[in-house]
């Protein structure tokens, strides 16, 4: 097809694509229930616990996935020490050809793969569809940076020596064993981004998946197995954080850390990789408390369609997503109402379904936050303008279903400094583009934030906010979107350890460290 499906064009697809999608599903469905394996070694193998994964639209069984022990996941390790000398030796035009293959597979798979994230994840089809995109579009983007930046080995100037000949190099070299820590709510994307930069420049890897999503990881081991990437070069576990993933960040072979949840886990890891014999790199993107700003000069009906977006896309569960709005006083009330009948026509249930925009949140222990926190707004002195309840009419009884929350909140309420993962999202009024500012910043977290406003107004926000992502006048989504190629996806503050962003000019090299040569003839 000839449309390209990114999230910003996902809202007006071609029919072809709902089409091939049900077809898709359809057989996605006709096998559920079945056993999935872990990868390790070039192996499919069982492991000596079960994950008895249901999806939260509507408790249907999906499958029963191995999920490994310490030893295990001690085995992955191995396997993927035992494959690194020769994965680091292999030249960079076949380690580039396989990531391209492995992309073309994706591609291919492309409708299969998003049924079967729909179903685990609960996201709607056009989202599915655009993760799994994404996916190939990182093995692509990532197997051409490695091949345009020619391997990263730069000849530097000979030494000026009368009587040798002194030739001088920088080259970029692999770590060895890469650990892939990914999170629920982009299991595939989160968990490939970072194995085809790994893979690419020559590292080995070893991924676990979320507990909530065994089944994208696995999916994916399916891909770069058939793409023929030597045994032991990818591997794949699965189990609970505090068995598995422990064992993982814990293992002395492990050279090399990508970790994509709170800030709270990602700064435990970013310190533990820092306090061993050396310093091993750890690249932690540890979520946000994203801030979107709305001046007096905003044209609001740009803005209520970017802030649903970003707020209530995939019930709020993105690191990108937007929760905190502050809005000039002036146009808040106008701003408000349209939110409120913006959020009241979302179509809720089934994501599947072509007609639902919004599917469940991921499981029932994230439905009792939503009530908590809820309760929380009311008892606070919020005003509640839409939601703060759990939906269980007809179908939606059976799955984890709640109504897009919308609080107006006293800005010194404190769920305005916590990531809550759902689809909550607080509203201040502000008396400018400074105080705005201000109270964004004032956040330890900086991913991503927005603003809506004048020439003048969107220079003070450029200049002055604490983000690594930002988006201006934009109604495709205030704070969320990103897509490799299109836009860089970076955290500051307290959102990553490095700074750098996913999909970047400057992402490969995190992966590598460097090695000064000087040889004299």
């Amino acid at each position: 097809m000839s449309f390209k499906l990114t999230y910003s064009t996902m809202f007006d697809p071609p029919e072809e694509l709902h089409r091939r999608f049900e077809e898709a599903l359809a057989q996605v469905r006709s096998g559920l229930g079945a056993r999935h394996r872990m990868h390790i070694g070039g192996q499919d193998v069982d492991g000596p616990a079960t994950i008895e994964k249901r999806s939260p639209i509507d408790g249907a069984l999906l499958g029963h996935f191995a999920a490994a022990d310490a030893a295990q996941v001690g085995a992955a390790v191995a396997a993927a020490d035992a494959a690194f000398a020769a994965w680091r030796r292999t030249p960079a035009p076949e380690r580039i050809r396989l990531a391209r293959r492995a992309a073309a597979l994706i591609e291919e798979r492309v409708y299969h793969i998003s049924a079967a994230l729909c179903l685990e994840v609960g996201k709607n089809r056009l989202e599915a569809i655009a993760e799994t995109q994404e996916v190939a579009d990182f093995f692509y983007g990532y197997a051409t940076d490695f091949e345009t930046n020619g391997g990263y080995d730069r000849v530097l100037p000979d030494d000026p020596l009368k009587d040798f000949r002194s030739h001088n190099r920088s080259v970029l070299k692999p770590h060895g064993v890469w650990a892939i820590v990914a999170p629920f709510n982009f299991p595939l994307a989160l968990a490939a981004g970072p194995a085809a930069a790994a893979l690419v420049t020559g590292n080995t890897v070893v991924v676990k998946g979320a507990s909530d999503t065994p089944w994208a990881v696995r999916l994916l081991a399916d891909c770069i197995r058939d793409a023929g990437f030597p045994p032991g070069v990818f591997n794949c576990v699965a189990g609970s954080g505090a068995v598995v993933g422990e064992a993982l960040v814990n293992h002395p072979r492990v050279a090399g850390l990508t970790f994509t949840g709170s800030y709270e886990v990602g700064m435990d890891l970013a310190r533990r990789m820092a306090s061993g014999a050396w310093v091993r790199p750890c690249i932690a993107e540890m979520g946000g408390k994203n801030a979107c700003i709305v001046t007096a000069d905003a044209d609001l009906e740009r803005v209520a369609t970017g802030i649903v977006r970003s707020a209530f896309g995939l019930g709020g569960q993105k690191c990108s997503a937007l929760s905190r709005i502050y809005v000039a006083d002036a146009v808040a009330d106008a701003l408000a109402a349209r939110l409120v009948a913006a959020v009241q026509a979302i179509r809720i249930g089934d994501p599947t379904r072509r007609e639902n925009w919004l599917g469940p949140v991921i499981s029932a222990s994230a439905v009792a936050k939503y009530q908590r926190f809820a309760t929380e707004l009311a008892a606070g002195g919020s005003r509640l303008l839409a939601g703060g309840r759990r939906l269980t009419d007809g179908p939606l009884a059976a799955g984890c279903y709640v109504a897009p929350l919308l609080a107006e909140a006293p800005h010194d309420h404190p769920l305005f400094l916590t990531e809550m993962f759902l689809p909550i999202a607080m509203m201040a009024r502000i008396s400018g583009i400074e105080e705005g500012v201000a109270r964004a910043n004032a956040s330890p977290l900086g991913l991503t934030a927005g603003v809506y406003g004048n020439a003048r107004e969107v220079d003070h926000f450029l200049e002055h906010i604490e983000a690594g992502t930002v988006y201006v006048n934009r109604p495709q989504g205030a704070t969320t979107g990103a897509w490799p190629g299109y836009q860089a996806f970076a955290g500051w503050k307290g959102s990553a350890s490095t700074g750098k962003a996913i999909g970047s000019f400057y992402y490969l090299p995190q992966y590598l460290r460097e090695q000064s040569q000087t040889v004299v003839e």
